[in-house]
């Protein structure tokens, strides 16, 4: 039902939503220039790698693909990825991954390696299910970038602090997780992200 649910809606909106995928792209290309998209390999269900789609918000920098870690400086940001992250517009390309199957509409959201390998054991109980573009961690951190780049040492503070409540957050939704609690999850981040 979940499946049926994301290939359903995840076609719809891409439909639907192909205008502002246009016009996101065209001024990305105008601010900043090409490429649109900003593709990095994440860990998924069963832990396998796959390749999470956004839309680029920075300055190209080919290590960032492999997952390094500059969260809290936002120096590189373009003048529409501010944007783009304030509305969290840079999410859409993930329909994408929904439609082929990697991503859920709900679900943990997915990590790059080095911050699976920091937690193994608990990423191992999380990859049994399917990442999601959104979660109760998600809402609970919509400001992550605020609190990393206020923080003197950002590196440390995700991987100590912000990292492990995530994970309590996603553990709790693969214990919980149910069709009425995905709705639930969905409404809360339509909420969030036009009152917050």
């Amino acid at each position: 039902m979940k499946r049926l649910f994301d290939f359903v809606i995840s076609l719809l909106f891409t439909v639907i939503l192909l205008p502002v995928f246009l016009l996101i792209a065209f001024l990305i290309v105008i601010d900043s220039g090409f490429p649109v998209f900003f593709v990095q390999k994440r860990i998924g269900k069963g832990g396998q790698l796959f390749s999470m789609f956004k839309f680029r918000t920075m300055t190209v920098l080919k290590e960032a693909q492999q997952g390094s870690f500059d969260a809290g400086n936002s120096s590189r940001v373009t003048r529409i990825g501010k944007i783009l992250r304030k509305t969290k517009l840079d999410e859409l390309p993930q329909l994408l991954n929904v439609l082929a199957g990697t991503m859920s509409f709900v679900g943990p959201r997915p990590e790059v390696q080095k911050w699976v390998e920091a937690y193994p054991e608990r990423w191992a109980v999380v990859h049994t299910v399917k990442p999601g573009i959104t979660d109760n961690a998600s809402i609970e951190f919509r400001n992550e970038e605020e609190i990393l780049s206020a923080s003197s040492e950002p590196y440390l503070t995700y991987r100590n602090k912000i990292l492990p409540r995530k994970l309590d957050l996603y553990e709790d939704y693969v214990r919980n997780r149910s069709f009425g609690g995905d709705v639930e999850i969905l409404f809360k981040t339509f909420i969030s992200v036009l009152f917050k």
